[in-house]
């Protein structure tokens, strides 16, 4: 079979298309074969040799897909040949054929595109996980979702309109707030030619915001952690600008505020439970009409390298998709 495949760390151009075995199947696992996968930022960081899990060379990068089962391992119960699912992995999505975890399989809605599906779990599962588990996100309350544009940061303006919060959108040009509006952003800010915090201190009347969702880190975090209302909440969720920021504990303590980690990787080892229930919330609002992903470009499975460029230069508006 044909998959993207990583010799050494290094820039995705590095990347080579090549045939690989196909994957053997284990008791508790699901073959399937990829009919579209989805391309996220740690990927971008995975390929560099920059994210939290390096992986034995070779390997290919990719950590969700979407396809049909091919092939079902002993002890697995609910899944047949055939079947479309969603799958979650560690990494190998960017391939024609991938063994995925019973546990994280999931069935997808029948009016769910292959495209749809392998963009949704991470950014739509991070997002929600965040949102309602982390900072527990209440109806009424302000949002200030920075790199608004992005994968996971369309998703959080989605999810914070659906969820009955106001949101506020920053993003770096005007042609990514205007996707952000599309999507639910009841105000825009953007941080290269306007002040976050005086524009969050007028959007709010002086309040700033309870929640800010934030996976860019570096400049856009030393503006914002200064934009939180008193008891208010602030998700680290990544660092997309590629600089990791010291954080200045006395804003917090001084606003009675709280800054809070997501990894949405780490349930999967330690708590799967929650990303079960937050998935099950989240395909109903699907089947609802009430999500829908942003795909910002479809690609060959073999120009993956295109397609993570354009990510680490934070090009993409919403998700970029791979087609094998």
């Amino acid at each position: 079979m044909k998959a993207i495949v990583c010799h050494e760390f290094g820039a995705p151009d590095k990347l080579t298309f090549a045939d690989i075995d196909s994957p053997r199947v284990r008791g508790g696992e699901i073959k399937v074969r990829v009919r579209a996968c989805g391309v996220n930022f740690p990927d971008v960081l995975m390929v560099q040799g920059l994210y939290q899990l390096k992986p034995d060379f070779p390997f290919s990068p990719g950590l969700e897909v979407a396809g049909e089962v091919i092939e079902v391992g002993g002890g697995v119960d609910g899944f047949k040949s055939g079947d479309r699912v969603i799958g979650i992995v560690n990494y190998g999505g960017f391939a024609e054929e991938v063994v995925v975890p019973a546990a994280l399989t999931l069935p997808m809605p029948d009016n769910m595109s292959y495209e749809h599906g392998a963009a949704f779990p991470i950014a739509y599962g991070t997002s929600h996980i965040a949102l309602t588990h982390r900072a527990h996100l209440n109806a009424g309350e302000t949002l200030l979702v920075l790199g608004a544009a992005g994968g996971v940061g369309l998703t959080a303006v989605e999810l914070g309109k659906l969820l009955g919060a106001t949101v506020i959108a920053a993003a770096s040009s005007e042609g990514k707030l205007a996707v952000t509006r599309q999507y639910g952003a009841d105000y825009t800010i953007q941080y290269t030619t306007e002040d976050l915090r005086e524009r969050v201190k007028a959007i709010t009347g002086g309040r700033y915001a309870d929640v800010i969702y934030d996976p860019v880190g570096g400049d856009a975090f030393d503006a914002a952690i200064r934009c939180v209302a008193w008891e208010g909440r602030y998700l680290v969720i990544g660092f997309a600008s590629g600089r990791i920021p010291e954080v200045p504990v006395n804003r917090l303590l001084l606003k009675n505020s709280s800054l809070v980690g997501l990894y949405w990787g780490a349930y999967t080892l330690n708590n799967p439970a929650v990303i079960q229930r937050s998935f099950q919330t989240l395909m109903n609002w699907y089947g609802e009409g009430k999500l829908k992903p942003h795909i910002d470009r479809t690609l060959p499975l073999a120009q993956a390298a295109d397609a993570l460029n354009a990510l680490a230069k934070r090009e993409a508006k919403g998700k970029w998709v791979l087609v094998p």
